[in-house]
């Protein structure tokens, strides 16, 4: 589950350092005590980092089929689930010390099949109903949210790092979250489809502020 809940990402407490770049950098600076012993405790079951990432996969696509047949709270619960599964993953890997490409580009694949499996799950009542601005809306909110991944990504490709922006993946968790097991999925759509867009709007903004000096000095 930019990438994920992951201690991967982990924010230090060393003097000097800088501020969390946003909500998520900034539950990373604590996270690593609640998910280190459990991940520590599955690794000894046998479990590997990539274990984890598919059981997640797996346990998100159940909870879209759990959406789509119209049950938003048990999926709710089962999406909570699933973001465990997401966070340990990372943890895993670095206590194991078995950090490779392939494990952060399986994980990160992952969580773009998560990020649309969610929506369309959420979307299939909608649809069914023949609810159009719902239906519009979750589809919006899936483009935003892949397009707040694909911007980090490809931004740093280019070299630079990109955290910045309002609705990072823990924030569109935490509001998937709160949003279905409450059975506010409208709110939620609103929520995701105009902050998660914005969020792409940011990154766009901020690589062309710290790309335009250098490339005007290339040409």
């Amino acid at each position: 589950m930019e990438s994920n809940i992951k201690t991967s990402e982990e924010v230090g407490d060393k003097p000097g350092q800088k501020r969390p770049a946003s909500f998520s950098d900034w539950v990373r600076t604590w996270d690593g005590k609640l998910l280190t012993p459990t991940a520590a405790a599955l690794g000894r079951l046998g479990l590997t980092p990539n274990g984890l990432t598919l059981i997640g996969l797996v346990l998100i696509l159940i909870t879209a089929v759990v959406l789509a047949l119209g049950y938003t709270t048990w999926g709710g619960v089962l999406f909570l689930l699933s973001g465990i599964f997401d966070a340990l993953d990372g943890t895993l890997a670095r206590l194991a010390n078995r950090k490779t490409r392939f494990g952060a580009f399986l994980d990160s694949t992952c969580d773009r099949y998560a990020d649309a499996a969610i929506l369309i799950g959420v979307m299939m009542p909608y649809l069914r109903a023949g609810q159009q601005i719902q239906v519009m809306l979750a589809f919006v909110a899936l483009i935003g949210s892949v397009l707040v991944s694909y911007t980090r990504a490809r931004a740093e490709g280019l070299g630079l790092e990109c955290k910045v922006g309002l609705l990072t993946r823990l924030e569109r968790f935490l509001i998937i979250a709160v949003g279905l097991i409450f059975n506010w999925v409208t709110p939620m759509l609103w929520v995701l489809a105009v902050l998660a867009n914005f969020t792409v709007l940011q990154r766009i903004v901020y690589v062309w502020q710290m790309t335009r000096g250098n490339d005007q000095m290339s040409q």
